[in-house]
């Protein structure tokens, strides 16, 4: 996309240009989620692997997760990665 814009091309006083637009692919999921288990106490990840790097909101039911002492966020890349530190019974 970052390609899109106006190009020149220049020959002693003439020129000619031309617009280039860029049609953004859609992202799909490379690596789908896998169920995971984990012991009471102990961290767990949880991780999926996209076309693109493009940000990604995790979500547990219908609430929005937030990076905290409890969540933690990473996107290296094209990899989404949530990790659940501290598991309780309740994160099932």
């Amino acid at each position: 996309e970052s390609d899109a814009g106006d190009y020149t091309c220049v020959c002693g006083d003439k020129q000619s240009t031309a617009s280039l637009a860029v049609h953004a692919l859609p992202v799909v999921f490379k690596g789908e989620l896998k169920n995971e288990e984990g012991q009471e106490g102990a961290s767990v990840s949880l991780h999926c692997e996209l076309s693109k790097a493009v940000p990604v909101q995790w979500k547990v039911g219908s609430k929005v997760l937030k990076a905290s002492d409890k969540y933690e966020m990473r996107q290296p890349g094209t990899t989404a990665e949530l990790v659940i530190h501290d598991l309780e019974t309740k994160d099932a």
